[in-house]
């Protein structure tokens, strides 16, 4: 299995290619731990609204400042390795702060997309996609479907000393 995990670097010189040929680029974001069908279902949905898809990953330090101490559960390797299996997915790139605004800003992909849980204005990097003339866009999100609940339902099943804290 191709391993699409890219620096920066690399990521910059694809979405050039990408877009000198003609394609449209899509750009999400997130965590991705531990993938789940809501993760599967929009991911595919973002991919329709392009010709490539790009994924920026947090890193791990990142999930932890982010998340809480706990998380992640899977190494941003482990995340990388999961996403990379996904066809959905054209090429995914690490990032360690705690929004991928600078990341894109320097990629300036044709879309932006995020959670519909996300009013755009929130959306980090939009002003410089749209000033770009690209567009930011949100996608449904199925409902019920998170990694938080996830860990939640293992603990309650598997840890009920664990419960409440």
């Amino acid at each position: 299995m191709p391993h699409k995990l890219c620096s920066h670097d690399e990521m910059l010189r694809k979405v050039r290619n990408w877009q000198a040929e003609g394609a449209k680029v899509v750009f999400t974001n997130g965590c991705f731990d531990i993938l789940h069908a809501g993760h599967a279902r929009y991911l595919a949905a973002t991919r329709e609204l392009g010709d490539r898809l790009v994924v920026g990953l947090n890193t791990d330090a990142s999930v932890k400042r982010l998340k809480g101490p706990k998380r992640p559960v899977a190494s941003e390797d482990d995340r990388a390795e999961v996403l990379s299996a996904l066809g959905a997915v054209d090429a995914i790139t690490l990032f360690d702060d705690d929004t991928p605004e600078a990341l894109i800003g320097m990629l300036l992909p044709d879309i932006l997309v995020k959670g519909a849980d996300w009013p755009v204005e929130k959306i980090a990097g939009a002003k410089a996609v749209l000033e770009h003339g690209g567009s930011v866009l949100t996608v449904p999100l199925l409902e019920g479907r998170s990694t938080t609940g996830i860990i939640e339902t293992i603990i309650q099943l598997h840890c009920p000393q664990q419960r409440g804290g």
